[in-house]
């Protein structure tokens, strides 16, 4: 029961709160979607964590969808063997990994240690930075622990199937009972900021100012 739960009946509450907690806040309070920049409070700690995080979570999230929306024999198909692969994987998917979480580190650090940042930031800003550095966290032991730890196990025949299985209604919650306990805490945290996500700051990455490309200059005179 307690399986069935995690792997069947949770996805879907994750992803009624996601959906319905977006079409909430676009209709009802979508003037609050932006990032509450604290630029004017502390410069140096928010860009350099802001740049390592999002740069690296760009990639990690990229590196996310090809292991588990790509099926394994698409990638044997086209040449690319299963040492290959996951020797990229876990070299490419690592090093942006640490940048996400190195990143994530000095944000949140920034926003508890800083008194006047603490101070413009919400509770749910607090939970949100902390749940990130959790998953971030997670997902790296995940990748550099639990996976030397169980050399037969491969999430693309486990965790990639039963991810792919949610989106046809059709989950098969056995394919997670033997799941390294590492790999199942970093997807339930991952569900964590999914359900968050549309109540929180996170927004404001829909938010992205594509209208910037093509904008004419702004002249500043000094």
């Amino acid at each position: 029961m307690w399986n069935n739960f995690l792997w069947v009946v949770l996805p879907y509450l994750v992803l009624a709160s996601f959906v319905f907690g977006h079409i909430f806040r676009y209709r009802y309070d979508h003037f609050t979607v932006t990032s509450k920049s604290s630029e004017m409070i502390e410069k140096r700690q928010l860009m350099i964590g802001s740049i390592l995080f999002h740069v690296g979570i760009i990639f990690v999230v990229g590196g996310h969808f090809i292991g588990l929306v790509i099926p394994k024999s698409w990638t044997t198909s086209i040449g690319i063997s299963e040492h290959m692969y996951h020797l990229v994987a876990v070299g490419i998917g690592s090093v942006f990994g640490i940048m996400a979480f190195v990143g994530m580190f000095l944000l949140t650090f920034r926003r508890l240690s800083n008194d006047r940042v603490r101070m413009t930031s919400s509770i749910m800003d607090i939970i949100v930075n902390v749940t990130l550095l959790l998953t971030l966290f997670l997902g790296m032991a995940s990748t550099l622990f639990a996976n030397p730890a169980n050399p037969g196990f491969d999430y693309r025949e486990s965790i990639a199937i039963w991810f792919r299985q949610l989106f046809i209604f059709q989950p098969d919650a056995s394919l997670m009972a033997n799941v390294p306990v590492f790999f199942q805490l970093h997807i339930i945290s991952a569900f964590i900021i999914f359900a968050l996500f549309p109540y929180t700051r996170l927004v404001h990455a829909w938010s992205v100012p594509l209208s910037y490309l093509k904008r004419s200059y702004i002249i500043y005179r000094k």
